[in-house]
């Protein structure tokens, strides 16, 4: 039976994904498994590589056709693995693929060194202004909150190795442009200025893709706007799933 398979973002273990699934699962069955990369049992940090083997057993083990989502460094999975494994579409929410040589370079290293200190506030509010950038303020709140806690905390780090094995894959976009499969690429007008131009790089390379814009939305609209969220899903899997 089709369905639809979904990689979650950074600092979450699926849960963030919890409404528009049950959104989704009125129409197909779902799936959102916890990525490899924050598994709890996860010994060494995972690879891109390691990712996308795990998504295509998963959707191997769903049958059928399957519509992708991925969100965030999701979506950067994602995108690997239809270069990979046939799936009938996919939706990518700002996925933060590389555009020049390096997602992270040197802030992935102190945001590195500052977790092995156990300075979690520190190493996440580098990440929040340097990488996704932020306004400190805002950064400054992310941080405290992820250190404070404990579910956050324990993915913190993940989320570092996440970011780390995105720079480890390097720049792709000339890869994507063999993609064949229909792609959404879905943004939100309220997001940071440089996931918008990524997603402006993948539509120039991807052939089928088809570009959404939530306005009034940023990067958390899974949990800002899930009908909205789940509405643009289900009409791709409508167009692709049979």
């Amino acid at each position: 039976m089709s369905g639809i398979l979904v990689l979650h973002a950074g600092l979450d273990d699926g849960s963030m994904w919890r409404k528009p699934a049950e959104l989704l699962a009125a129409r197909y069955p779902v799936e959102v498994p916890v990525r490899l990369q924050y598994r709890p049992d996860r010994r060494a940090a995972a690879t891109i590589e390691d990712e996308v083997a795990e998504t295509l057993a998963a959707a191997e083990r769903m049958g059928g056709q399957v519509l992708l989502v991925g969100h965030s460094s999701g979506g950067v999975v994602a995108l690997e693995a239809l270069r990979a494994g046939p799936f009938a579409g996919a939706v990518l929410y700002e996925p933060p693929v590389i555009t020049g040589t390096t997602l992270g370079g040197d802030t992935t290293r102190r945001a590195q060194a500052a977790m092995a200190r156990g300075k979690t506030a520190k190493a996440m509010r580098i990440f929040f202004t340097e990488v996704i950038k932020i306004p400190g303020w805002q950064a400054s709140m992310g941080a405290l909150a992820v250190a404070l806690v404990p579910k956050l905390r324990a993915l913190a780090p993940r989320q570092l190795d996440d970011l780390a094995a995105i720079d480890a894959l390097g720049n792709r976009l000339g890869d994507y442009a063999n993609i064949q499969a229909p792609v959404v690429l879905l943004g939100g007008d309220q997001s940071p200025a440089h996931l918008g131009e990524r997603m402006d790089a993948l539509e120039r390379v991807l052939p089928h893709s088809t570009r959404v814009v939530m306005r009034g939305q940023g990067h958390t609209a899974n949990h800002r706007a899930p009908d909205e969220l789940a509405r643009i899903i289900l009409e791709h899997a409508d167009r692709v799933l049979v």
